[in-house]
C-alpha cells in the first residue's frame, strides 16, 4: 500500500470517546477528584470536542444515561454542533438503581423489568433527539449463586428484554450488545461471552450486532479470532477499547499488550469493518483524563497504521504454502516498523500539544477540583 493510499485509510479512522471518561471517576474503592476534571455533561462534551481539536479523529462523544441526562437534548446537540461534535451512542444505565440488585431485564421481578424497559425506551428516544444511530447495551445481570435463579428462565427473559429494546429501533439505527464474563456476578452472568450475545442479536435480526470489550476477556482468551469471526458472520458492531493486566478494564487501550490491540486491528485492516464502530471505554482514575483519552487514541491510531502496512498478498503467498515463520516475520515486520512518522504527517502529537499547551492549567483554574461526591462509579 503506497504512503498516500496509508494515508487516506488513516484519515478515515473515526474514534468515539466517552462521556464518562472526562469526569472524576474510579474503582470500587475511591474516587480521587482530578484538577480541572469536567463537572458535568457540558464540561464532559467541551473535553471531548477537545480531543478532537488535538486528534482529528474524534468527531462523537458518547452519552450514559441517566449520568449526561438534560431537560433539553436539542439544546445538548446543538452545543456539541457548535464545537464540531456529533453526539455518538446513547448508553442505558442498568446497573446503578437499587432495584436492579438482582438484575434488570433478567430480573425475576416483572415490575424491575419493566422499569428496565422503559429506561432503554427512553434511551431510544434519546438517540432520535440527538441524532445518534447506536444505542449500546451492557447488563450487570446474574447471578452470585447456584440455586439462586433459573438459569434458561435469566436467558429467556433477557432475550424477551432484547427483542422489547429492539422494537424499538428505526430503521437505520442499530443495537449493540456487549457481553462480559463475570462482574459483578460471580457465579453466572447472564452475557457472559461473545457466543451468547451473537445468538442474541443473530434472533433478533439485522439491526442488532455485538459489542466487544477488549477488556472484558478472561486471561489468555483469542480477542483477535473472536472478531475475525464475528467479521465473518457480519455480527461485529463496535469495539469498547480499553485494557487490563489482570479483571479490571479502564487501563488506556495498548498500554499492557499493544501487540494484541495490532492483531485486533490486523483483522480489521483485512477488510468487510467500514460499519463497526470504534468507541472507547475508560474511566481514568489515577492519570489525567484528557492527556490519557488522548493517548488512547494516540495508540489505536498506532495500531491501525502498523496493520495497515502488512503486506496481504505476500502473507497470503506464505501461508497457502504453508510456510509457517515466513508468514509470522512478514505480520512482525509490519508490528515493528515505526509508523511515527506516518502518523505525525497526519498531525502533531496531540499528547505533547495538550502538555505543552496549557489545558490542564487553564481547566484546572477555571474548574477546581470537583467534589467526589459528585463523581461516578463506572464498569
Amino acid at each position: 500500500m503506497s504512503e498516500p493510499e496509508l494515508l487516506e485509510r488513516l484519515r478515515r479512522l473515526e474514534i468515539e470517546t466517552p462521556s464518562w471518561g472526562y469526569g472524576n471517576s474510579g474503582t470500587r474503592f475511591h474516587v480521587y477528584p482530578w484538577p480541572g476534571a469536567a463537572r458535568d455533561v457540558w464540561e464532559r462534551v467541551s473535553d471531548a470536542a477537545l480531543v478532537h481539536e488535538l486528534t482529528g479523529c474524534c468527531p462523537s462523544v458518547a452519552l450514559h444515561i441517566p449520568w449526561d441526562a438534560v431537560e433539553d437534548y436539542g439544546a445538548l446537540r446543538r452545543f456539541a454542533e457548535e464545537r464540531g461534535l456529533r453526539l455518538g451512542a446513547i448508553n442505558p444505565n442498568l446497573f446503578g438503581d437499587d432495584s436492579y440488585r438482582l438484575g434488570s431485564i433478567c430480573n425475576p421481578d416483572p415490575a424491575v423489568r419493566a422499569r428496565a424497559l422503559a429506561h432503554c425506551r427512553e434511551c431510544v428516544e434519546i438517540a432520535r433527539e440527538v441524532g445518534s444511530a447506536i444505542v449500546s447495551l451492557w447488563l450487570a445481570d446474574g447471578t452470585n449463586y447456584p440455586g439462586q435463579d433459573d438459569l434458561r428462565d435469566r436467558h429467556a427473559r433477557l432475550l424477551d428484554g432484547l427483542g422489547e429494546v429492539y422494537a424499538q429501533l428505526d430503521p437505520g439505527m442499530r443495537m449493540l450488545v456487549e457481553y462480559k464474563f463475570f462482574e459483578p456476578a460471580f457465579y453466572s452472568t447472564d452475557l457472559p461471552d461473545w457466543g451468547t450475545a451473537a445468538l442474541a442479536c443473530r434472533g433478533l435480526g439485522p439491526q442488532a450486532q455485538v459489542l466487544v470489550d477488549t477488556g472484558h476477556h478472561p486471561q489468555g482468551t483469542n480477542i483477535e479470532q473472536i472478531v475475525a469471526l464475528l467479521l465473518a458472520e457480519g455480527l461485529l458492531g463496535g469495539f469498547h477499547f480499553n485494557n487490563r493486566k489482570y479483571a479490571d478494564d479502564d487501563l488506556i487501550v495498548g498500554a499492557i499488550d499493544p501487540f494484541e490491540l495490532f492483531r485486533i486491528m490486523c483483522e480489521i485492516a483485512r477488510g468487510d469493518a467500514d460499519d463497526v464502530a470504534f468507541m472507547i471505554d475508560q474511566s481514568h482514575n489515577v492519570e489525567g483524563k484528557i492527556d490519557a483519552m488522548i493517548q488512547s487514541v494516540v495508540n489505536i491510531q498506532t495500531a491501525y497504521a502498523k496493520a495497515l502496512l502488512v503486506d496481504r498478498p505476500r502473507l497470503h503467498a506464505a501461508q497457502q504454502e504453508g510456510d509457517v515463520l515466513g508468514a509470522h516475520r512478514l505480520l512482525m515486520d509490519a508490528y515493528e516498523t515505526d509508523v511515527r512518522p506516518l502518523l505525525a504527517s497526519l498531525r502533531d502529537d496531540p499528547v505533547e500539544a495538550f502538555r505543552a499547551g496549557g489545558y490542564a492549567e487553564r481547566l484546572a483554574r477555571a474548574r477546581g477540583v470537583a467534589s467526589v461526591e459528585s463523581a461516578y462509579e463506572t464498569t
